[in-house]
């Protein structure tokens, strides 16, 4: 783990989704091939995605 992935744990809050199994295999499969088309840890992509959710929405 990385000093950056160590930062980003220190200050992390869950969020928890309730999704259908499909979405939640999709979403799984495709942060696995983000993790390794990026090298991005689990927790930055994370972040990416509650951050582009937000931009999206106005938020």
């Amino acid at each position: 783990m990385g000093p950056e992935e160590k930062k980003l744990e220190q200050n992390l809050a869950e969020v928890k989704l309730l999704i259908p199994d499909d979405l939640y295999r999709a979403f799984q499969r495709c942060l696995w091939i983000r993790i390794q088309e990026t090298g991005q840890s689990q927790l930055e992509l994370m972040e990416e995605v509650v951050k582009d959710f937000l931009i999206k929405h106005g938020c």
